[in-house]
Parts: structure tokens; sequence; C-alpha cells
């Protein structure tokens, strides 16, 4: 039996791709792995170019991989992570994956014949499985991530990281001299809630809450629930002016419609406080603290109505 021969048949009996073209890219071999996976024997597709046989290929793409190979006579490689697949192959593996085609890692050699570089075999390996399970694993650290950020219940921020996204864009603010606002809103008449309807009408008033008031706001303001039925936001490149209006808004959307509990209308609304940053603010905390000022007189004044921080006041 000659070499080649033998090649033949260990090539053959690999569980991955190998599949041989000439200088000019056209095919001259491949193995039975690609010929069961492509539904196609060998001697139909002989002396084709791969960009025939194959014409999902990005073709400039590989042509330069091909021919950096070619001239410095030096193995190359693709990873899944970069292109998640060169071939259109069909996976076998019994699992649910978000891809119809195996995911491939590819490796590009330098094939000698006389001690002449003749061609460039590639080799293509099955790595559906590797990329289903990390991409599963990185979905997950994603969850885990993001579940330390959310608040369990009305699924916007929680304190803690609403609380760090303020000193960011204070500190941002401060050295850029941003316009930034906040507002700093409690429903009003919360206990009462509770105490007439039960919890479950509670917990359903905050989410439909933070829905509404979500809605309204850009990708740049950031909403969180500062604690119990009070929800903070952060306007981003907003002055007062700004501010105001959104508030306006919020007050608007939470009045508008009842949430309906048991086959019963619960109306509720908020009380809204607004401080906008200065440059005499000296942190995070005094910008808190001014609209929490402002929320406390809205409450006081009536509930259901905006107050601007101390240095504006008005309650409308």
């Amino acid at each position: 039996m000659s070499e080649g021969m033998m090649d033949s048949q260990i090539i053959d009996q690999l569980n991955s791709g190998v599949l041989l073209v000439d200088l000019n890219f056209k095919l001259v071999h491949w193995n039975r792995f690609l010929a069961v996976h492509v539904n196609k024997p060998f001697n139909d597709v002989a002396g084709q170019s791969i960009f025939d046989v194959f014409p999902e290929l990005p073709k400039r793409w590989l042509e330069r991989k091909l021919n950096s190979v070619v001239q410095l006579g030096t193995p190359s490689f693709c990873g899944w992570e970069q292109r998640h697949h060169l071939f259109e192959l069909p996976h076998t593996r019994p699992i649910s994956t978000d891809s119809e085609f195996m995911a491939q890692n590819c490796t590009f050699l330098p094939y000698l014949e006389q001690q002449q570089l003749a061609g460039v075999y590639i080799l293509i390996e099955d790595v559906t499985d590797v990329c289903h399970y990390q991409s599963m694993l990185k979905a997950t650290m994603q969850e885990l991530e993001l579940a330390t950020r959310i608040d369990g219940l009305t699924k916007v921020y929680n304190r803690k990281f609403w609380e760090e996204s303020l000193t960011h864009e204070f500190s941002r603010a401060k050295r850029y001299a941003c316009d930034m606002s906040l507002l700093m809103f409690d429903l009003d008449h919360f206990k009462s809630i509770n105490d007439n309807y039960g919890h479950q009408c509670g917990d359903l008033v905050l989410v439909e809450a933070a829905h509404r008031v979500n809605s309204l706001l850009r990708d740049a303001d950031v909403l969180g629930r500062y604690g119990g039925e009070e929800f903070a936001v952060i306007l981003t490149e907003t002055a007062q002016f700004g501010a105001v209006e959104v508030a306006e808004r919020i007050k608007k959307s939470l009045t508008a419609t009842p949430v309906v509990f048991n086959g019963k209308e619960i109306y509720f609304s908020a009380s809204i406080g607004i401080a906008s940053f200065n440059s005499e603010q000296t942190s995070h905390e005094t910008l808190i603290a001014e609209a929490d000022a402002a929320l406390y007189r809205a409450k006081s004044s009536g509930r259901n109505k905006i107050c601007l921080s101390p240095t504006l006041y008005k309650c409308s």
C-alpha cells in the first residue's frame, strides 16, 4: 500500500473535515467527513473552484487567508469566536443551538508535493458543543451580572447600581460643566394601597409605575428604585427646564389610567422632587439631599405635586 493511500485512509477516519485546494483554489480532495456533511461525493466537484462549490464563503477574506499561507509557507487559523463558521455545514449534535450550521475552527496548512508548495489543506473542526456551552456560560454570567444591578420586582436598577451611576454622572458634570438633573418621586398613599388591597396589589402598582416612567425616558437616563415606593431618575445632559418637562410627563402618565386588581380600579399618583447640578454642590449626596428635600415639600403641599430644589422653590 502506498504512503498516499495510507494518508488518505487515515484522513478519512478523522472526525474533522479535511479539504485540499491547489494554488488556484480548485478542489483536489476532501475526506469522508466532508462528503457526509456536504452530502456529495468528491468526484462530483473535483477540480472545481472552492468558491463555486461553497458560495457562502467570504471570498475576498478567504483569498487573503489562503494567499498568506501560500506566500509565507506558514499555517494560519480562524476560530469560531472570530467567525462562527466558514462552511455552511449542518451540525449533528443533539442539542439546541441558535445556529443551524456547525461552529468551526479552521486551520490552513501549506501542502508540499516533492518539496514544492502545491496547495493548502483546510482542516475543519466541529466545535458546535464548545460554542454552545460557551454561549450558555456567557449568557449565565450576563444574567448574574444583571441580577446584581436590577431590582427583582420592578426590573429597574437597584439602589446600589443607581447610586454608582449617579456618582459617575456627577463627576462627569463637575469636570465638564455638563447639565444634569435628578428626579426623586414617591408614590402617594402607598401604605393605604397595601393596607386596603394587599401587598400583591402594591407590588402591581410598583411594577406598573416603573414601567410607565421607564417608557418616557431616554436610553441615557437612569431609573432606579431608591427604596420601598421611592424611585429616582438621573437625567443626563438635562437642565432644570427639561427636568420639569420630564416630571410633568411622569406625573401625567402615572395618573392617566388605573391599575386593575381583582376587578377593582386602583388609581395612584406620585410626588416629585427635582434638583439640578450646580458648581456649588460638593458631591452627589448633596444633589440627592436637595432632590429629597424638594420631594418632601411636594408631599407636604398636598401630594401629586412637583417641587424644585430650595434654590428655585416651586410646586405645581
